[in-house]
């Protein structure tokens, strides 16, 4: 895995790399990603599967999966709407604002982001196979 920047946690973005929608989201956090220490894999990568080997839970999760990792090496996984959350915290500027989601319980979010994601297919599109990414940011995407 490469090493981080001296910010922690580092975060590791897992997305569907099938998913229209999900290569735009991720294509949208490079753009906005100020501080460029935020890393990339698709769920179907080998280091998807070693991140769902470790939290076997998330095997049976169709989602965003935000993994942050703290300088002491603890490893916490946030899925659905509180990963979204947490990564327009990270953006930062404007983004920030849509942490005021938090508002809604979460039972609520999760059940819109869930919505969402069932029709994301039909709305944006599936590629047969994971997009590979330009090679001016590949260094951000672990083991595709």
């Amino acid at each position: 895995m490469p090493t981080s920047s001296p910010t922690k946690p580092r975060q590791v973005l897992l997305y569907d790399g099938l998913c229209g929608f999900c290569n735009w989201a991720v294509r949208f956090v490079i753009t906005h990603d100020t501080q460029g220490t935020m890393y990339f894999a698709p769920l179907q990568s080998e280091y998807g599967n070693q991140v769902i080997a470790c939290h076997p839970w998330l095997a049976t999760v169709d989602s965003v999966v935000l993994v942050e990792t703290t300088d002491d090496g603890i490893e916490q996984v946030f899925v659905r709407s509180t990963a979204a959350l947490r990564i327009a915290a990270y953006l930062g500027g404007w983004w920030r604002w849509l942490t005021l989601g938090y508002v809604l319980p979460g039972f609520l979010r999760d059940w819109l982001y869930d919505a969402f994601a069932r029709m994301r297919y039909r709305l944006f599109g599936r590629y047969e196979t994971c997009l590979v990414p330009s090679p001016d940011i590949r260094a951000r995407f672990l083991q595709v």
